[in-house]
């Protein structure tokens, strides 16, 4: 490297000018094994301050930074200190408690120190990832009837022409259902898992589907032109079970769509559209 006058003079300026760095999140420096000889030399050859630079460029700084992250993904934020860390965890569990994210913090050593605009970025992805993930869970809610989660829609499209509880001429009584207009043969899917317990003619409702889900749920699937499964089956929620059609008391085509519990018809639109 270099010659220097005295060894514990010189190992002084390496504690004060290298080890002792003032540039925040630097964890330690690295620099290597120095040796000291004795030697004797002309005093021309003595250069403290090129030995000290010399030392400095082949010296590498590790920078200290804490990672949050969320267990149940890839995503992560980075904050400067172990505070800042766990004042961000602290908020994000607050705010995010109906998921109960699970997150950690740990201590990461790098070589290059990490931007505040990569902090920035790094923070926003990690609540957005959170954020989408409250959203799916109050969907699922949303659309859950007594345990059972109604994954799908029974149409692609269609408009509804008649709503739950109305009272139209067509009818002596409330509409137990929802009524969604739509092409004639236009494809109709179950909404949830389940076995198909009736799959045919059923007086005013024409041709009918029922599909048992469990938990006492049922859901209705009236006036269709065919049908598309049979008693029995196990379907599955976005499956093909029927088409539209305006068969048995009906003055179109559409798809009266009912969901009972324990028998009990409730309101579609509590759950979907």
């Amino acid at each position: 490297m270099g010659y220097v006058k005295s060894k514990s003079e010189f190992s002084n300026k390496i504690d004060n000018e290298i080890l002792n760095l003032k540039e925040s999140n630097v964890a330690f420096v690295d620099i290597g094994e120095i040796k000291y000889d004795f030697k004797f030399i002309p005093i021309s050859l003595i250069d403290e301050d090129k030995t000290l630079k010399t030392i400095k460029e082949s010296c590498k700084k590790i920078y200290r930074i804490y990672e949050v992250a969320d267990c149940n993904s890839q995503d992560v934020a980075y904050t400067n200190t172990v505070e800042e860390a766990e004042e961000l965890v602290n908020t994000l569990k607050q705010n995010y408690n109906e998921i109960e994210p699970n997150l950690k913090i740990s201590e990461l050593y790098l070589e290059e120190p990490v931007s505040e605009e990569t902090i920035k970025t790094a923070k926003a992805n990690i609540e957005q990832e959170l954020q989408e993930k409250l959203s799916e869970k109050r969907q699922i809610e949303k659309r859950t009837v007594n345990g059972i989660y109604l994954a799908s829609l029974p149409l692609q499209g269609g408009t509804i022409t008649s709503r739950y509880g109305s009272r139209e001429s067509i009818r002596s009584h409330s509409h137990a259902g929802l009524d969604i207009a739509s092409k004639n043969g236009t494809p109709i899917y179950a909404v949830a898992d389940g076995t198909v317990k009736f799959a045919g003619n059923y007086g005013g409702y024409g041709n009918l589907v029922i599909i048992s889900h469990g938990n006492g749920v049922e859901t209705y699937y009236g006036h269709c032109s065919s049908i598309c499964t049979t008693v029995g089956t196990k379907i599955n929620s976005g499956d093909l079970i029927a088409k539209v059609g305006s068969t048995g008391n009906s003055t179109g085509n559409h798809l009266h769509f009912e969901i009972r519990i324990n028998g009990t018809s409730v309101n579609p639109q509590k759950y979907i559209y």
